[in-house]
């Protein structure tokens, strides 16, 4: 017995040992490995140091500390991860868009009763490229008394035409609008980018395919009504007025007139002054399709025609984008009417990314949600709520991206970011970016190099903001992001909602419960969870407060075009 006992105890001993051979085996295999690692970053580090200088990267000011943080993300808990600088190796080559097949007349009439006129007061007004400052073409200046003539038209179309059609024959006509725009979707997309100053990419791939599914949408709708509204009897409110802003002429366009004629009303459009060319091609489109005669009229001009046409006596409904003061105007000329009225106005949406989001793709939908469009989105996500333990992992991933995002010619394939729409809100963002500079904020602006003609400005973020400086408060309607910090969901949604603006806002983590919760409680009309800026026609979209009231898109988009009985 002893014996046993004895041969067990010294197998066991013996495997005591093996194990310990074993473990210090691993742990001298774990330090060779390490080495091995160490060895490789430090020979792939000096051989992208040798790319860099052979491609001799140009030095821009500041150039030791822009070194530094474009070679090191400081990620949680001190770990350090590497990005590559392969200087100009990779620079894309330049790829336009060729415009010479797109027709843009020296100038351009209204759009009324399905004839192209002539202004009664004989005036034009230019409008200019934004990227070039070249003149595009001459656009009619309608006066109070041209805006009565397309109110009056419009009134004449739904009286003898419009209204009395069945839902069925409308939806032909709105069908084959979004057909047209799909068929002249190229033409379309370079002329909003000339105009406007978009990327062409944005104008091609987000504008104009969203204007023909508005179209395509709403003219499935025309004929169910009756399914829209539980069984209540929908019918038109008559002429609608439509006054839609520069950001994104076309699609704006397409918002507001494909439910206005499924529902059976007529239009008169009023375009910004800046961007009215998609709009008068829309109009072209349209006596294309040819709809009756007045259902759609497209009256251009500053403010001045839009307040003639809001004022109108003979219009039954007022849609208006735009800003806020404008549509405060609207709404105190519309008291004590029987006019109907949806506002969608400015916003200051809050991008909340908290610790557990991943942090790459919130990163992109930072982008995207502030730098779109040269951040002239009503809806952009221009103040970004950041969770304290991850801000300057944030901020590090922020810099570096913005760091690749490419300015310039609104027509190259491969720009990023366009031109400032005007060179009055060019003077908008400097003043307010200034004014963060003054109240103590800390400004990073992308060294990209700004073409000399055109009006351009960087994309730019602001960190160490308060609550109460303008570029936390005001809407600057620009490529400009203010960077706060939260440490808990109820601070986080307790600073989102310390706004007068209620339009939009986005979430970022990896739990659809906490999505949920802050989505409950925040005060605005479109919440994205996970991703920022999409957009559906049969999705509704407006806001609260000082944002505005009433939807566009959806069914209950449709609401706003008629009478329930």
């Amino acid at each position: 017995m002893k014996s046993e006992l004895t041969k067990r105890t010294a197998r066991a001993a013996r495997s005591a040992a093996k194990e310990n051979g074993a473990s210090a085996q691993r742990q001298v295999r774990a330090v060779d490995l390490k080495n091995e690692k160490d060895e490789k970053d430090a020979k792939r580090a000096n051989d992208v140091k040798v790319a860099h200088d052979a491609n001799e990267m140009p030095v821009a000011p500041d150039a030791g500390e822009q070194a530094l943080d474009a070679a090191t993300t400081i990620a949680p808990a001190s770990v350090a991860t590497h990005a590559l600088a392969f200087g100009r190796a990779w620079d894309y080559a330049p790829a336009p868009e060729s415009a010479d097949h797109v027709k843009i007349a020296s100038r351009y009439g209204l759009f009324i009763g399905g004839k192209w006129k002539a202004p009664l007061s004989g005036k034009y007004f230019a409008t200019i490229s934004p990227s070039t400052e070249e003149k595009l073409s001459e656009v009619a200046d309608a006066g109070a008394r041209d805006v009565d003539d397309a109110v009056r038209a419009a009134r004449v179309a739904y009286d003898k035409y419009w209204s009395k059609m069945p839902g069925s024959e409308r939806a032909k006509y709105v069908f084959r609008i979004a057909r047209a725009i799909q068929e002249k979707a190229r033409e379309l997309a370079i002329v909003e980018s000339m105009d406007g100053g978009k990327p062409i990419k944005e104008s091609r791939d987000v504008d104009i395919p969203l204007a023909a599914a508005h179209f395509f949408y709403h003219a499935g709708w025309a004929d169910k009504l009756g399914y829209a509204f539980h069984g209540r009897r929908a019918r038109p409110l008559g002429v609608a007025g439509q006054i839609i802003p520069w950001n994104f002429p076309l699609l704006m366009a397409a918002w507001k007139i494909a439910p206005a004629l499924a529902c059976g009303n007529t239009v008169v459009l009023k375009p910004a002054e800046t961007t009215p060319l998609t709009a008068l091609m829309l109009a072209k489109i349209i006596e294309e399709a040819e709809l009756p005669p007045g259902v759609v009229n497209v009256v251009t001009g500053a403010g001045e025609t839009g307040a003639a046409l809001a004022a109108h006596a003979d219009v039954n409904k007022i849609a208006f984008t735009g800003s806020t003061d404008v549509g405060r105007r609207i709404q105190r000329s519309l008291a004590g009417t029987s006019k109907r009225l949806t506002l969608e106005l400015g916003g200051k949406a809050a991008n909340i990314v908290f610790a557990d989001a991943p942090i790459d793709q919130a990163i992109e939908g930072i982008v995207n949600g502030i730098y779109f469009n040269q951040g002239h989105v009503c809806c952009a996500g221009s103040r970004l709520l950041v969770e304290e333990s991850v801000h300057d992992w944030v901020v590090k991933k922020l810099r570096d991206r913005i760091a690749t995002l490419r300015l310039g010619d609104p027509l190259d394939k491969n720009t990023d970011v366009g031109a400032i729409n005007s060179k009055a809100q060019l003077d908008r963002i400097q003043a307010l970016v200034e004014a963060g500079s003054e109240e103590g904020a800390e400004r990073y602006s992308s060294s990209c190099a700004l073409p000399s003609r055109g009006y351009w400005f960087p994309p730019t973020f602001f960190t160490g903001a308060s609550q109460s400086s303008r570029i936390a408060r005001e809407e600057i309607f620009g490529p400009v992001l203010t960077v706060l910090t939260f440490r808990t969901p109820e601070e986080a949604l307790e600073k989102a909602n310390n706004t007068m603006y209620g339009l939009s806002a986005g979430i970022w983590t990896d739990k659809g419960a906490k999505i949920f919760w802050m989505a409950q409680r925040l005060k605005a009309g479109v919440v994205w969870g996970n991703t920022y800026n999409k957009f559906d026609p049969s999705s509704p979209f407006g806001g609260y407060k000082e944002s505005g009231f009433g939807r566009e898109g959806g069914r209950q988009g449709l609401s706003a075009y008629v009478e329930l009985e």
